[in-house]
């Protein structure tokens, strides 16, 4: 079986080049070569038990299982992140790696959208701060139809209650869209708030607010920003858009599939809030000719890394920029498992962006991991890698084994290249006409327990890659 480099294994090997005592790391001077890997962060609260017939037990408050279309909010006034789920259900934590549940912060729809849509369920909340008021945009509908409503409610505080202040956008079946998955955006040159929303039918759209009230300020359903071909049911949902003030973008995330292992992420960008919004091969997220299935970027997708779970249907994401300008992508996603139905968790992933200016994310989750240079000396050894490359159908992702070489050469399979050390943080990969360009980072193995360095990036072509460093068995060296 498989084991992961450790701290340890990796200290014994160039030991002289850093300062230790004993078998652990005490080095802080980044300069000396010295790289902090992250602590084993804390065990995550045990699945619930699902048995046909039978209600499961009731989760402990630290739990994320349950968590499905996360928002993500770092409160300005008190300094907690706080996560928004289907249902109204808001989490608290101060680290990103602890959450509490605080509990459902949204009573109920208001009278016009109960009566529209003919039920109470409240769907994929997301939230923006405007002045002293917080603000809360949720979806009521349920699963399948149009007939759906986009409501306001407003609280003095993150945590609520919130009281419902009235509908922005109400949709049947005699429109082509969908008033769910709402998402708050401002345009940094204008300073108008904008709401991006939409799913499955005519695609995803852009409507502008009323600043004052948070209701709509125009008639209809606004501008579409994205939309996938009839081929493949229409399948889009979950619109984020956050601008970047490093590259000057802004940056629009998409859920492609329908909830199963077809499901994964995919990002366009554009220099205006409103759209048009391009992939990095300049194809429009819009296009309705995409018969391959490779329109936009995809970040995220169902994943297996060897001897440890997969995971599948990374979705419905949403994006933070922390205070520190540390970027942070948050999903919902689940164990991959085709024998038996799986309940959605959430994970939280580092965001890096490429040099040019493309959002990529760790391939594991985050454990409080700090940014810094690696050593060319810690990054050459054996690796699990995987190749986000869109395909039909699209599905869950296995890794094959790679080998960074002392002396330059990158093996994957059959397939031989060479790799550059570009600076602490990036590094190059070459083979045939292909280069990929990628960041690296200490991180935690969350599969197999222990520290590891990841790589993430994208090639000259627009596809991700991901990998983590492994130590390879015995027998197979």
């Amino acid at each position: 079986m498989s084991t992961i480099y450790t701290i340890y294994d990796i200290m014994k090997t160039i030991k002289s080049k850093y300062n230790y005592k004993g078998d652990k790391i005490t080095m802080t001077d980044i300069e000396n070569g010295g790289v902090i890997f992250p602590e084993k962060p804390p065990t995550p609260s045990p699945k619930p038990v699902f048995r046909r017939g039978v209600r499961p037990e009731e989760q402990d408050k630290y739990s994320l299982w349950g968590s499905h279309d996360p928002a993500i909010f770092r409160d300005p006034a008190t300094g907690y992140y706080y996560t928004y789920c289907t249902g109204a259900i808001a989490r608290r934590s101060a680290d990103l790696l602890t959450w509490e549940i605080i509990g459902k912060v949204v009573d109920a729809p208001p009278k016009e959208s109960s009566e529209w849509v003919g039920g109470n369920s409240i769907w994929a909340p997301d939230i923006i701060k405007v002045g002293n008021e917080y603000r809360l945009y949720c979806s009521n509908s349920s699963w399948g139809v149009q007939q759906s409503c986009i409501f306001l409610a407003v609280a003095d505080n993150a945590e609520g209650p919130f009281i419902p202040r009235g509908c922005v956008l109400k949709t049947s079946n005699k429109l082509p869209v969908n008033a769910i998955d709402a998402n708050l955006v401002v345009d940094e040159e204008t300073g108008c708030q904008y709401m991006v929303y939409g799913s499955f039918w005519g695609g995803c759209h852009i409507l502008k607010l009323d600043s004052e009230t948070g209701l709509a300020a125009e008639e209809g359903i606004g501008k579409c920003v994205a939309r996938r071909p009839r081929w493949t049911d229409c399948s889009i949902e979950g619109p984020y858009i956050r601008y970047n003030p490093d590259t000057g973008y802004y940056y629009l995330f998409v859920s492609y599939g329908s909830l199963s292992s077809d499901y994964n992420i995919r990002v366009g960008r554009s220099k205006s809030v409103t759209g048009p919004y391009y992939d990095p091969n300049g194809r429009d997220m819009t296009d309705l000719d995409d018969n391959k299935n490779e329109v936009g970027f995809m970040i995220a997708a169902g994943y297996h890394f060897d001897d440890g779970q997969g995971y599948m249907a990374p979705g419905h994401n949403s994006v933070l920029r922390d205070f520190d300008g540390q970027w942070y992508l948050v999903c919902h996603i689940r164990e991959h498992d085709f024998k038996r139905p799986q309940i959605s968790t959430m994970h939280i992933y580092k965001m890096f962006w490429t040099p040019d200016g493309w959002p990529v994310i760790s391939p594991e989750c985050y454990a409080g991991e700090k940014t810094q240079p690696v050593g060319r000396d810690l990054l050459v050894g054996h690796y699990e890698r995987i190749k986000l490359t869109p395909m039909i159908p699209q599905g869950v992702l296995n890794s094959v084994p790679m080998t960074l070489t002392a002396d330059g050469r990158f093996e994957c399979c059959s397939v031989r290249g060479r790799w550059e050390y570009v600076d602490g943080e990036t590094i190059t990969i070459s083979y045939a006409n292909v280069t990929e360009t990628l960041k690296v980072s200490p991180a935690w193995d969350w599969q197999l327990d222990c520290p590891t360095i990841i790589i993430t990036g994208k090639d000259q072509f627009g596809v991700a890659v991901w990998g983590k460093k492994i130590k390879r068995p015995e027998r197979e060296r």
